[in-house]
């Protein structure tokens, strides 16, 4: 079972629900760990006070902030409990907005809401109104250190919660402008044939992350002897000279049988068994 990231109520007007938040996603990565290059042995790294010029342990190390060049001032963890705002323990909905009108590109970490003891019933309440209102909740909660503007919204079998990009933080002027001025009719309805072409329902479990799988094939192949080689190397691709000519020749090519998985792949397996080479040459 997935641990606990937040537990405390959910309030909206006068009604109030426990619930507690799960994660709903994480990033999957190889790790590596650090090692001395002459004989393989683990890195451990030190910590120093730069001005004694020793090294210290975690033990001896406190929070500081520089609110002047090489100037600090101490913040001890009693300092932080005693600010620590109401939302620490109750996530209030501020307000309600259509859910046509949040953009994602503020939202950040998802997470999963799961009612707790007694709270089954209100929590359904909550969820049927959003789902048949059409609306998102806005609220404020306290989590990680750090005060969250968060969305709440119906999934599809119950609530779910994503931290919220204060305005601040979105890059809203690097976002490229568009000018549909410049398109013909018949450009805009050949690109509408194409995404047409390709439409497909939307199923996550088919889509791999194939470069961390090539990844733990290398490292398993390297642990059993077998020599790596590197991958095909990518064909570089012309600039589009003429648009309708390229939209024509991507849907003349959907007709075609699709290519195996080997060749979608960019070629075959970069990891090679060091007897079959052998026997190839």
């Amino acid at each position: 079972m997935a641990s606990t990231t937040w537990k405390g109520h959910i309030t909206f007007g006068l009604v109030s629900l426990p619930v507690r938040l799960v994660a709903a996603a994480r990033s999957e990565t190889v790790g590596f760990n650090q090692l001395h290059k002459h004989d393989n042995s683990r890195v451990k790294q030190v910590i120093f006070c730069a001005a004694e010029d020793k090294p210290i342990s975690r033990a001896e190390i406190v929070k500081g902030y520089e609110y002047e060049k090489d100037k600090y001032v101490v913040i001890e963890d009693d300092d932080i409990k005693k600010i620590t705002p109401k939302t620490a323990k109750v996530m209030e909905i501020l307000e309600f907005v259509k859910a046509s009108e949040v953009d994602s590109v503020y939202l950040d970490s998802s997470f999963y809401v799961q009612p707790d003891d007694a709270g089954e019933k209100p929590y359904t309440l909550l969820y049927e109104a959003l789902k048949q209102s059409g609306y998102y909740g806005i609220a404020k909660v306290t989590m990680h250190s750090r005060e969250h503007i968060v969305i709440l919204r119906p999934g599809k079998h119950g609530l779910l919660l994503h931290t919220m990009y204060y305005n601040d933080e979105v890059r809203s002027l690097d976002e490229f402008r568009t000018n549909g001025d410049s398109l013909k009719p018949a450009e805009v309805a050949m690109a509408k044939s194409l995404v047409e072409a390709l439409a497909a329902s939307f199923e996550p479990e088919k889509y791999k992350d194939s470069y961390r799988d090539t990844l733990r094939a290398m490292i398993d192949a390297k642990v059993k002897g077998q020599e790596v080689v590197a991958a095909p190397v990518a064909q570089e691709l012309a600039p589009v000279v003429d648009i309708m000519e390229a939209l024509k020749a991507s849907l003349s090519a959907l007709k075609k049988p699709a290519a195996s998985d080997e060749e979608e792949a960019g070629g075959p397996s970069v990891v090679v068994d060091n007897r079959r080479r052998r026997a190839a040459g």
